[in-house]
């Protein structure tokens, strides 16, 4: 960038302007606002093209601008795509350390007793809030959860369980449908 004396320049890494003093090969000499000289390479330097207060403001139709920013805007309303139409409202994650912050010093009847009163806890409330589909992420490990799961879903005659989508969940997870009374 070819730079003369009068241009107003900025400092490309840090926060100082000021006009061209001089310039001596690749060394660039400045005036800052400050009314310091200071020499700096021309690679550190850019060039200022008008200063805010040379701007013409007669160019501008101040009128059109405002109209634009307060005009109503027309909202679009946001589409579902037909893949999250069969999304499940409600996951339900059973892995211990997303209900404890730490299971250390818990025997693993204690950590199964809390995995399934968390289970029947949140299917009461599906219940009660009239949601339909529940997933249970239980992971696959052994299959005690899932077994344990299957049997206290078992008790309730309003609903039907299977496993849920295995592309989504692969086959750690258990899909609950609560049929609804009209």
């Amino acid at each position: 960038m070819e730079f003369k004396k009068g241009d107003r320049v900025e400092l490309l890494d840090d926060d100082l302007s000021g006009i061209v003093q001089e310039v001596t090969g690749a060394e660039i000499k400045i005036m800052t606002e400050d009314g310091f000289i200071m020499g700096f390479p021309a690679d550190h330097l850019v060039k200022i093209k008008e200063d805010i207060n040379d701007i013409d403001t007669q160019e501008f139709d101040f009128q059109e601008i405002l109209r634009e920013k307060t005009s109503p805007k027309k909202h679009q309303s946001a589409r579902t795509r037909s893949k999250d139409k069969g999304a499940p409202p409600m996951e339900v994650d059973l892995h211990i350390n997303q209900l404890v912050r730490s299971s250390k010093g818990m025997a693993n009847h204690e950590m199964l007793n809390l995995q399934l009163d968390t289970a029947r806890h949140k299917l009461e409330f599906a219940m009660r809030k009239r949601i339909q589909k529940v997933v249970f992420i239980h992971g696959v490990g052994e299959g005690v959860l899932k077994m344990e799961l299957e049997y206290l879903l078992s008790r309730y005659s309003n609903l039907k369980f299977y496993d849920a989508d295995y592309q989504k969940y692969g086959l750690g997870a258990t899909e609950v449908y609560i049929f609804q009374n009209p």
